[in-house]
């Protein structure tokens, strides 16, 4: 008994300790970024203290593990895209870009920070255009845009009766669905054969960015399969902070978590999804654990990831262009991004107006 108490009083110093640097770390760049963009942070972080200081250590770390590699890996998919498209092109200043991008979409609407990597992806390769590092995003976006059927296909495989709850109407109306299934399929033929001049204009100025899928050996080993290993990342994620709060880990909860956050990350317009996706983890753990618990699972989670990613980003901004050229970029591609979105929607009412216009005439 004697030994074991005079061992554990340095475990728990050292623990001590551990925390309040990575606190102090996690302090000075969060009061960077907060200065940088007008982000009022104190609230914010009152919350992180609360909530992250309940959790061992351990969980921290490797949260902080995977949600690094889920954001190292993907970025190294936008390295190899741009690389095959412009050639002369580094890994750090592309790592830095999108972890700045996954950074400030935790906090920025709308996905806002998306925006912003392309920009500045436009901004840093020579010959780059808009338009090419846009091809690029939907080229990277290919392997998440089939992994995002999986959890919902396998869920309605898996819970008893999902088809007779969910698509009842397809026995009772089988004439009203055949109806709906061709005439949709007919109004997306008519609406393809009227945009194809376009999209081949499109596709005339974007084609550059798209270049690795020329290459597939390439494209599967440098962009899907980094990216499989970092959505498996992401799950790896979900599955620590699931473990701190007691919740049992299995890949039936993953599969209900994950299709929660997609359908919140879709209807959210909060930043980062706050709030929201807290509902759906809320109901995607209904029946496995407690809802004060599993409030306290995401927002830990949501935290952590969201103080982890602008940490992780301002050391590579700083490591790739200094604190000065990565504040000037991020602040000049946000300025850009801001515009953009400001123009986008102005153009969307104009032509709302123009079309109640119409029909009111």
């Amino acid at each position: 008994m004697s030994a074991a108490t005079a061992v554990a009083p340095p475990t728990g110093r050292h623990i001590h300790w551990m925390r309040w640097l990575i606190f102090v770390l996690v302090i000075a760049v969060l009061v960077a970024a907060a200065n940088l963009l007008g982000w009022n942070i104190i609230p914010w972080f009152e919350s992180l203290w609360d909530t992250l200081s309940s959790i061992s250590i351990g969980y921290l770390i490797g949260g902080a593990v995977f949600k690094t590699l889920q954001t190292t890996a993907v970025a190294f998919a936008w390295y190899s895209i741009v690389k095959y498209a412009y050639r002369e092109v580094s890994f750090l200043p592309v790592l830095a870009c999108y972890a700045a991008s996954v950074a400030l979409n935790g906090f920025l609407p709308e996905n806002l920070g998306t925006l912003v990597l392309l920009i500045m992806l436009t901004t840093l390769i020579a010959g780059a255009t808009f338009m090419g590092i846009l091809a690029g995003y939907a080229v990277e976006k290919i392997f998440f845009v089939l992994i995002g059927a999986f959890p919902y296909l396998y869920l309605f495989l898996t819970v008893g009766g999902s088809f007779d709850q969910k698509f009842g109407f397809v026995k009772k109306h089988p004439w009203g669905t055949a109806v709906l299934l061709i005439g949709g399929a007919l109004l997306i033929f008519l609406l393809a054969r009227m945009l194809w001049p376009k999209v081949l204009k499109w596709w005339a100025q974007a084609k550059e960015g798209g270049q690795i899928l020329v290459h597939p050996g390439a494209y599967f080993g440098r962009v899907f399969l980094p990216s499989a290993i970092s959505w498996c990342a992401g799950l790896g994620v979900i599955a620590v902070f699931l473990a701190a709060y007691s919740i049992p880990v299995t890949f039936h909860t993953l599969m209900r978590i994950v299709a929660g956050n997609s359908i919140a990350n879709v209807t959210s317009a909060t930043p980062g999804g706050a709030g929201v996706n807290q509902a759906f983890n809320v109901a995607s753990l209904k029946g496995v654990t407690s809802a004060q618990n599993a409030t306290a699972y995401s927002v830990a989670q949501q935290l952590f990831t969201t103080a982890w990613n602008i940490l992780f980003a301002i050391v590579l901004l700083c490591w790739a262009f200094g604190w000065t050229g990565g504040k000037q970029l991020v602040e000049s591609s946000y300025t850009q991004a801001k515009e953009k979105q400001a123009e986008h929607r102005a153009a969307k009412k104009a032509k709302k107006d123009a079309e109640a216009a119409s029909a009111g005439a």
